[in-house]
């Protein structure tokens, strides 16, 4: 009894210790966001580039070349988003009148109707809850705070390219560091190799949904297709109210444009490109679905706001996704995975070989 007793004591310590090492390591993340936002940033889209570089490698490339190649890319896709939002955000404020003046004509059939069931409401008020500002505002708020990071761009650029240099040895090195020099640990190997896939195929699926948003809107109609295809591109990392959040502003400006017809459309355009990219085509790249629940997916959200900012909501599912994915690499920590996952079944099984394969055989 003494002996439980001291290891339950010794247990709750260790929790303890760990929560309060948390609250210490966050606090220091938090104080020092301006250094690990460009950090992290610089990160995520490393490894992103990672599979174009190694691809060109293989097309007997030699490194450094590759690593450039893809850098100019990045670079001048980042200086055509740039412009694509600048001049997107200046054509709406002059816009801006016109579609007031669209949405008081869209306005007034619907108060009209909803004075037949005595609920009397002015077209003054209802604009200014649905100020079509406030609209475009919701998008580009988030793009705003990115193009702020510019004035890192050449931190940024630096980093990736160091980091995409580095990137061969990471694992040996964590081995090393980890006094397994045998490799022996292949839960490193695995961590590594999920993170790069995860986010190699939610990029893909990502720029796929961008697409198919962006063509869907310009068949349509809808202004700023290009911008908002964009938007949905960034916002598809964030599962289940991403899309959503990303929706909001096209299908207003739809209703602006068109009224109810266009906006159900625009609507039926974003529900279908998220149903079959999210619950087809994803899972079918990944081996299986490895959706966070919807509770976390909106406390990661606000958890990582709250510690980035802007850029950190945006990443904040994959970053959640990273932390998930190290925790069903140890054996230890696979039971908070399955606090996480919104099917527990999945992560509870013990990883054989890469997490995202698909297990055939019943480990029982």
């Amino acid at each position: 009894m003494a002996i439980n007793r001291f290891d339950q004591g010794s247990v709750a310590w260790r929790s303890v210790i760990f929560m309060a090492c948390m609250v210490i390591i966050l606090a220091a993340i938090k104080s020092a966001s301006d250094i690990m936002v460009p950090f992290l940033l610089a990160m995520f889209l490393s490894i992103i580039c990672n599979p174009l570089v190694q691809l060109l490698m293989k097309a007997r490339l030699p490194r450094a070349l590759a690593i450039f190649t893809v850098m100019a890319i990045v670079i001048l896709l980042g200086v055509w988003l740039g412009s694509l939002v600048g001049a997107s955000i200046t054509d709406f404020r002059g816009q801006l009148p016109t579609y007031r003046e669209q949405l008081t004509e869209q306005l007034q059939p619907l108060v009209q109707y909803l004075a037949q069931f005595n609920i009397n409401l002015s077209t003054e008020q209802v604009k200014e809850q649905f100020d079509p500002g406030r609209i475009m505002g919701l998008a580009t708020d988030i793009l705003s705070s990115l193009g702020g990071l510019m004035a890192n761009t050449l931190l940024i650029v630096l980093a990736v390219v160091f980091m995409l240099f580095e990137a061969s040895g990471i694992s040996r090195k964590l081995h090393f560091a980890l006094d397994d020099p045998q490799m022996r640990l292949q839960q490193i190997d695995r961590f590594l190799d999920s993170v790069n896939r995860y986010l190699a195929i939610k990029t893909l699926v990502s720029l796929f949904t961008g697409i198919v948003v962006g063509v869907g809107l310009f068949i349509i109609g809808v202004d700023y297709f290009l911008l908002w295809g964009l938007v949905a591109f960034l916002f598809n990392y964030i599962p289940n109210i991403g899309s959503i959040i990303a929706a909001v502003p096209a299908v207003a400006l739809a209703f602006l444009q068109f009224g109810v017809g266009g906006a159900a459309a625009t609507a039926a355009v974003y529900v279908g490109s998220n149903m079959v990219m999210g619950n087809v085509v994803e899972p079918r790249m990944m081996g299986r679905t490895l959706g966070l629940s919807t509770l976390v997916v909106f406390l990661s959200l606000i958890f990582w706001g709250w510690l980035l900012g802007s850029v950190g909501m945006l990443l904040s599912v994959p970053l959640t996704m990273i932390v998930k994915i190290a925790l069903e690499s140890s054996d230890d920590g696979r039971w908070l995975a399955v606090l996480l996952e919104g099917e527990p079944q999945i992560v509870s099984q013990p990883m054989q070989g890469q997490s995202f394969a698909p297990t055939d055989k019943d480990p029982n």
